[in-house]
């Protein structure tokens, strides 16, 4: 009897924690349509949506809240199991930390995304070969020794959740919420590269990736379908390579690497 309802409990904090985060998920959706919606998904629109580096990681940190949090919030639930005391503030820490791994990729992905945009803006050929080139970078990582440990890891996080009830100190949660965002990034960056060629508020696109990334996450077919994202990365970088066309608003390469009037750093 104790120990049903031991479990009966802890069933009904699984369910709140994902059903918070989903509902934060759902707030940083509407607040990133706005945003796209109010201009910054244009068509052509670069990279970098033509924001400084400060900016861009706040708009980078809503995006990843909007995708990633339906993703993570199984994982957050899984966390909660190994936890024992203080338990809402101690996932909060682990959130806190996960996000706080995809802050400092926005600093790489702002570097990238603005030298790309410089690189392709009014360059229709080297457009076309960085469009190319992003496509077969993606569908390579994708079958890599590196994709396949960090998939693992995040598809089944237990074991490592386990050595880390040997953690001490304030910040134990968040650090382990920085080293489950990092296998996380491990896996999935190569996706978010594909974003930003495609358009970092391209809705579609941004749906279409979340799907992705939950499905190689949580599926049971989770591995076959990270081979078939690197087949359709393989098909899209020969379609773009017999179709210059199709490749000129990639990385921003139709218009110019910054909005006019508006400050990049």
């Amino acid at each position: 009897m104790g120990s049903g309802a031991t479990f009966a409990g802890w069933l009904g904090r699984r369910n709140a924690v994902i059903a918070a985060l989903l509902g934060a998920a759902a707030l940083a959706w509407a607040l990133t349509a706005a945003l796209a919606l109010g201009g910054m998904g244009a068509a052509g629109m670069p990279a970098t949506m033509g924001l400084s580096l400060v900016a861009f990681l706040g708009v980078w940190v809503l995006m990843m809240a909007a995708m990633m949090l339906p993703a993570v919030a199984p994982v957050a639930a899984l966390y909660l199991r190994t936890i024992r005391t203080s338990r809402p503030g101690r996932v909060v820490g682990f959130l806190g930390g996960y996000l706080l791994a995809w802050v400092g990729a926005g600093v790489p992905a702002y570097l990238l995304a603005r030298g790309a945009g410089r690189l392709a803006a009014g360059q229709p050929r080297t457009a076309q070969l960085l469009a190319v080139a992003t496509f077969v970078a993606v569908a390579a990582y994708q079958v890599s020794p590196l994709k396949r440990v960090c998939l693992r890891s995040c598809r089944s996080p237990l074991g490592q959740f386990l050595r880390y009830a040997q953690l001490t100190g304030p910040l134990r949660d968040v650090r382990v919420g920085v080293h489950h965002g990092l296998y996380c990034l491990g896996c999935c960056w190569a996706l978010f590269v594909a974003l930003m060629a495609v358009g970092l508020m391209n809705l579609v696109a941004m749906a279409a990736l979340s799907g992705l990334v939950a499905l190689e996450k949580l599926w049971t077919h989770g591995v076959a379908t990270s081979r078939l994202i690197a087949a359709g990365a393989l098909a899209m970088a020969l379609l773009l390579a017999l179709r210059p066309d199709l490749a000129q608003a990639l990385w921003g390469g139709a218009m110019p690497s910054a909005m006019p009037g508006t400050p990049a750093m």
